[in-house]
């Protein structure tokens, strides 16, 4: 029988205090893979009635799943501050526990109510550094995968590791030989908003798009899940490039996605693959954060195609 998470975390000299902190996480991740599992029949699908931080309405199922998340994480000593998407402030614990976490409970719940692959997003950082991190800085990320299979990602950094919940309730290890081929033929972008692009993004597609006829010199698929999770899961499995731009509608926001607990574990599980992440001018994992719901632009995937958008933002000035 392959290793369970614990045995894995063990193997790798892991911290004890992480340890636990992780396991709080992969505890919080396996209920809510039964809830989504019989959230139908329990009549927990549909909209909760109120909207998030971001102004996003929230469906039945984010509330559930912050709740199990910060219940998890209040009972664990080890966490002293949670971060999330579903949250106007962090959360302070009283027990004044080493780590942070920063989570998106329940990533692509608009997919919820068509049976679509969604997850669960987490960073991990140590409370010394303060709740504004760069993601250079983070211990660990990672993030569960919602689909016909569960399956826990994880980085301590180096490397990462899969695993898939068994019936028994618990992660057991699936690979963690996962690497991100540096070359890929295959894109992730929402293509509705090309109106909106940038010159560098509507440059990179319509390279992308031309095929083997165009500068690329090969053909293209192009891959949108609108489940970031479900996008980046199979990136890391066999390569691919995501993109969500800076455009001229996210401008004023500074992007779509959430820097401390989307772009920033996800930059970390790509790069520890052997991937790359910016936001088109700047790595991603550098970014000093302002303000803890803080939005930023998100392209990461193989290296290769990364770097060609990075040449196209340099171009364009």
């Amino acid at each position: 029988m392959s290793l369970s998470l614990a045995d894995w975390l063990a193997a790798q000299s892991v911290d004890p205090a992480l340890i636990s902190g992780l396991a709080s996480m992969a505890a919080s991740c396996a209920e809510i893979a039964v809830v989504l599992r019989n959230a139908p029949l329990a009549g927990q699908t549909g909209l909760a009635g109120h909207t998030n931080v971001q102004g996003e309405a929230q469906k039945a199922l984010d509330v559930i799943s912050n709740d199990i998340v910060l219940n998890h994480l209040r009972a664990n000593p080890q966490i002293s501050i949670l971060i999330s998407e579903e949250m106007h402030e962090a959360v302070h614990f009283e027990n004044q526990g080493r780590f942070i976490v920063a989570t998106d409970p329940l990533d692509g719940s608009s997919n919820l109510d068509v049976n679509v692959t969604v997850g669960t997003i987490f960073s991990i950082l140590d409370a010394k550094g303060g709740i504004l991190q760069p993601g250079s800085a983070q211990l660990a990320a990672g993030y569960a995968a919602y689909g016909p299979a569960t399956s826990l990602v994880l980085t301590l950094g180096k490397g990462v590791g899969v695993f898939t919940l068994d019936e028994a309730g618990t992660f057991r290890l699936t690979t963690d030989t996962v690497s991100v081929p540096e070359a890929s033929s295959e894109f992730a972008i929402n293509t509705a908003r090309e109106r909106f692009w940038d010159e560098a993004t509507r440059g990179y597609v319509a390279e992308n798009i031309a095929g083997e006829t165009g500068a690329a010199g090969k053909r293209y698929n192009m891959r949108w899940v609108g489940s970031m999770v479900a996008d980046i899961h199979r990136i890391l499995m066999r390569g691919g490039i995501f993109l969500y731009p800076l455009d001229s509608e996210t401008l004023a926001k500074g992007g779509r996605l959430r820097l401390l607990y989307e772009a920033n574990p996800m930059a970390m599980l790509i790069e520890a693959a052997g991937g790359r992440s910016t936001t088109g001018r700047q790595r991603i994992l550098d970014l000093m954060p302002s303000a803890i719901h803080q939005r930023v632009p998100v392209i990461l995937g193989s290296a290769d195609e990364v770097k060609r958008v990075e040449d196209w933002y340099s171009r364009a000035g």
